[in-house]
């Protein structure tokens, strides 16, 4: 009988040791990675309050989001960002009569989404959780043709690239003083529209994420490597509007369950001892 008790023992403390292992493994590896991967962060604040919970003072940021739009794209839809929620979003700002800087920038963007939709393709499936979207700074000339022929130029596939015209003033408005991108229309000059080679990196809730102190520069390589990574920390980012029954309560279980298993290892040493007797 001793035997069997001390067999149904070793089994138990080796159960213990299995269940113990996997919650401590799990704590220890979250605790890693929360401290070892940093997501892109927030830049633009649009208030910040203070409030009091249970005692202590909470400080809640209300980060910037990006105010609707209605423009046209290259194959004559309008689309708004209704047609982009749950997608993450790089924009950039461009005109087809650019004799500079526009060229080699869609030939980066396209880098990037071929990059992306090589990685992610799995048969006939493309992805489905980003979009790239190219403002036009010269929306009185870049008409619905003249985007289509732009797009016809560097083979820019429409299913996850829209290049937009439209209202120029809503246009402006959304660079300037939105995004925060410097455009300037030089008027009189034929090609004399002024901007900057950033793209831009927007969430799922239309708030711009970057590094602080550092933009992403669409002719810089290194840059547009950082940009491919931050794409990626995006796609696993939890969407915070949206809580699981478990959210927040995993460390919770996580102690429970193993002062659980401590306590019946405890309590099966003291039978075992209480039967040498």
């Amino acid at each position: 009988m001793l035997k069997k008790i001390e067999v149904n023992i070793r089994a138990l403390y080796a159960l213990l040791i299995a269940l113990v292992l996997p919650v401590v493994c799990y704590i220890i590896i979250k605790k890693y990675s929360d401290e070892t991967v940093t997501v892109p962060g927030h830049f633009i604040v649009d208030s910040v309050t203070t409030r009091v919970i249970k005692g202590k003072k909470v400080t809640d940021t209300i980060w910037h989001k990006l105010p609707d739009f209605s423009l046209t794209n290259q194959l004559g839809q309008q689309v708004s960002w209704n047609d982009l929620k749950g997608k993450i979003v790089v924009a950039d700002f461009f005109f087809t009569h650019c004799p500079t800087i526009c060229p080699a920038m869609t030939r980066n963007m396209k880098r990037l989404q071929q990059s992306i939709m090589n990685s992610q393709t799995v048969g006939d499936r493309q992805p489905d959780f980003i979009q790239f979207l190219s403002f036009s700074i010269d929306p009185e000339r870049d008409s619905v043709a003249a985007l289509k022929k732009w797009a016809d130029r560097y083979q820019i596939d429409p299913a996850n690239w829209w290049l937009l015209t439209g209202d120029k003033k809503k246009i402006y408005d959304l660079a300037l003083n939105h995004m925060k991108i410097f455009v300037e229309d030089g008027r009189e000059i034929d090609t004399n529209f002024f901007h900057t080679d950033h793209f831009v990196l927007i969430d799922r809730n239309r708030t711009m994420r970057g590094r602080p102190g550092q933009a992403y520069h669409g002719l810089d390589t290194t840059s547009l490597a950082q940009l491919s990574q931050d794409i990626i920390f995006l796609t696993l980012e939890k969407d915070r509007t949206k809580k699981g029954f478990l959210a927040g309560k995993l460390e919770m279980i996580a102690i429970v369950v193993l002062l659980t298993l401590i306590g019946v290892g405890l309590l099966l040493l003291m039978f075992r001892k209480k039967n040498n007797k």
